[in-house]
């Protein structure tokens, strides 16, 4: 093996495999009540509970992360409460006014975006050789790291810009939401390179002190938890115990509407009463990456059965309010295949027919960003060959800028300004941008060193 495939050895391995939550559930279950008569395995269970439950179940639990096992008694009770909430008691009551509350809006947000900075590009790279372009991606991905290096907060939490499209005098405005962590880590996860590890690792971090008992994350704190921050996050900290041991699956499946799909959101008495009636939708990307934290189970069998006919049907278009771009959703359902591998994998020729319904012949599929997203994710359902990978090395290589980032695009929003006051909102960052290029540039790699 060479220096640069020690360097970057991406998709050597198997797809990664799905979140077992449901089946860890029941296990755990079986586990408990086989306790009652097996002596021994009761006694370790008391003793080392951590180390038991990891030998019986096959799985790993985090290092840091302590587990207790109480025996009850006939004069002994045990009732567990929830951790206490990260918000105060202020700040829940504040939230509940949500949008009408524009101060509290104001404090949820960081402070203003400075007028943006005209960079210079890279230097353009022309048609080369083969060995010098994969030289070049090389090159690439390491400058693309170490401006990621520089945008990750303390916390492990990469910036993301919101814009009022609608109202170009609205100021932008930073935001570190824990989903736009878990959005960029799993970007980053195909790349095997120390530093994006070590990125990855950070960013876990910051997601697993966001979560809220018993597995979920929302955006901001005056908007209830939602599915599409919830199962992002759950992918990136599946190894923690309230994820991989199904703790929050009762409450995710409250999420189903009559079709048994999974509503962005869901309301309760006790949460902010500000996602109105057009937000509660089944939309595609939420129920893409239940697939990929679920896999194949009862729950997810209807969701899988309406997704497949939105790619039949070519109906993607316009079928999510967050993500009104075709790729960026066939970018979600592309997760759910590789991450479920070999579950969905006849999807992979119809999503790469609705992938290439997006390209043409001039301008490919649009921006560096959705190239990306259309790179990777016929890179995960087998269909690169659909494109010349040599040339969208090239436009990629040629986007970034000297820094060793890509320019900001819209990531996720209304950008067809469809849904009014809410959906005027877009975000993206260069970080963001930058996560999706070293992603689709490993793709690349990978193909091109073959």
């Amino acid at each position: 093996m060479t220096q640069e495939e020690k360097h970057i050895n991406p998709f050597m391995q198997t797809a990664v495999k799905n979140t077992q939550a449901k089946e860890n559930m029941k296990a755990l279950s079986i586990l408990i009540n086989k306790s009652e008569k097996d002596d021994p395995l009761r006694s370790r269970l008391l003793v080392n509970p951590k180390e038991t439950i990891e030998k019986e179940l096959k799985i790993k639990l985090p290092n840091d992360h302590e587990i207790y096992i109480h025996e009850k008694a006939k004069n002994i009770s045990h009732l567990v409460i929830p951790p206490k909430c990260q918000a105060s008691q202020e700040e829940r009551e504040a939230a509940r006014t949500g949008m009408a509350s524009l101060e509290f809006l104001q404090r949820t947000m960081f402070d203003p975006v400075p007028s943006p900075v005209k960079k210079r590009k890279m230097t353009k790279v022309d048609k080369v050789s083969r060995k010098v372009l994969i030289r070049r991606i090389y090159q690439a991905i390491d400058q693309g790291l170490e401006f990621l290096e520089t945008t990750i907060n303390e916390h492990g939490a990469w910036y993301c810009i919101r814009t009022n499209i609608a109202k170009p005098d609205v100021p932008r405005h930073y935001e570190r939401p824990p989903f736009v962590a878990a959005y960029a880590a799993l970007a980053l996860e195909s790349c095997d390179h120390p530093q994006a590890k070590r990125l990855c690792a950070s960013a876990k971090r910051y997601i697993t002190a966001m979560m809220e008992f018993p597995g979920l994350w929302r955006y901001y704190l005056h908007l209830p938890p939602d599915l599409d921050s919830t199962t992002l996050c759950a992918l990136v900290v599946g190894d923690h115990p309230w994820i991989s041991l199904g703790q929050n699956l009762a409450k995710i499946l409250t999420y189903r509407n009559e079709d048994k799909l999974f509503n962005t959101w869901i309301l309760n008495p006790e949460e902010p009463d500000v996602a109105s009636k057009f937000r509660m939708e089944a939309d595609p990307v939420v129920n893409a990456n239940i697939i990929a934290l679920l896999g194949d189970c009862e729950e997810t069998k209807y969701v899988q059965i309406w997704l497949e006919s939105l790619l039949a049907q070519k109906k993607l278009d316009d079928s999510s309010k967050w993500y009104t771009d075709t790729i960026a959703i066939c970018y979600a359902i592309a997760r759910a295949i590789k991450r479920t591998n070999p579950l969905l994998a006849n999807w992979g020729p119809i999503l790469g027919e609705n992938i290439m319904a997006s390209h043409h012949p001039e301008v490919g599929f649009g921006n560096v960003l959705l190239t990306a997203q259309a790179i990777s994710s016929l890179h995960a359902v087998n269909q690169l060959d659909l494109i010349d990978p040599e040339h969208y090395t090239r436009f990629i290589l040629n986007s970034r800028h000297k820094d060793g980032s890509w320019p900001e695009f819209y990531a996720f929003g209304d950008q067809k300004l469809m849904w009014g006051n809410f959906g005027q909102f877009v975000h993206g960052s260069e970080s963001l941008t930058t996560a999706f290029c070293i992603e689709a540039l490993v793709c690349l790699l990978e193909v091109l060193d073959h």
